[in-house]
């Protein structure tokens, strides 16, 4: 389960561009709280406190305690619902904050993790996932930091779908069962080695090499006589 961490926090006063890009070179980084049933309003925190407790995080959206200097409500538990980042510099602009509830359902995204090596990559085969995230809802106490799946099981030919996700207790997706989240294909030079294909059948590979090798011996024997 994530991790609730404290994040300290000051009520903003000042709003405005020319506030806001202050703000910025002064090392602090404005935000928004809101949700909750809750007026919206603005805050402010430390750019660098901000940014090492993210970079930690396995997905964009996680939760703190904010503690906000010159709010009515001091301690508010929220998730970060948006970081807004300078395209060129990656430096931050702007935080979202939802403030939530320990009984209420959130949405987050959250990583697909897939742990261990495959049997069939160990016979030359290819694990290629094809969704990397997924948005899940649940209270805040059973928000993963990541799906995480065992795939040393998978076979070539073997398939991984969204029914398939370890999905924790109080954790469910409205992502359809039937998505694709990963597949373990067969390369060409494992289908070449092997010499037939997953339905048992010549690879065509191997079917050029037989002919070849008839002919060979066809004109060979002409040759003799």
């Amino acid at each position: 389960m994530a991790k609730n961490v404290t994040l300290p926090a000051e009520k903003r006063e000042v709003q405005g561009t020319s506030a806001s890009k202050r703000l910025r070179r002064e090392g602090i980084v404005p935000g928004v709280i809101y949700g909750s049933s809750q007026r919206e309003y603005m805050i402010q925190l430390n750019s660098k406190s901000f940014f090492d407790l993210a970079r930690k995080q396995a997905s964009h959206n996680f939760l703190v305690n904010l503690e906000i200097e010159g709010a009515e409500e001091k301690s508010k538990l929220a998730i970060v619902q948006d970081i807004q980042r300078d395209p060129l510099s990656g430096s931050l602009i702007h935080i979202d904050f939802r403030a939530v509830s320990e009984t209420e359902t959130i949405n987050a995204t959250v990583p697909i993790e897939l742990v261990g090596e495959p049997v069939g990559v160990k016979s030359g085969g290819l694990l290629e996932q094809t969704i990397h995230e997924i948005e899940i809802f649940c209270r805040p106490g059973d928000l993963p930091d990541a799906i995480v799946n065992d795939v040393e099981g998978l076979e070539i030919g073997d398939t991984l779908k969204v029914s398939d996700l370890n999905l924790l207790d109080g954790v469910t997706t409205k992502m359809g069962a039937d998505v694709l989240v990963a597949v373990l294909a067969q390369t060409r030079a494992a289908a070449s080695e092997g010499g037939v294909g997953e339905d048992g059948e010549p690879t065509a590979e191997s079917a050029e090499g037989e002919g070849a090798e008839g002919d060979t011996a066809k004109e060979e024997g002409g040759d003799k006589s």
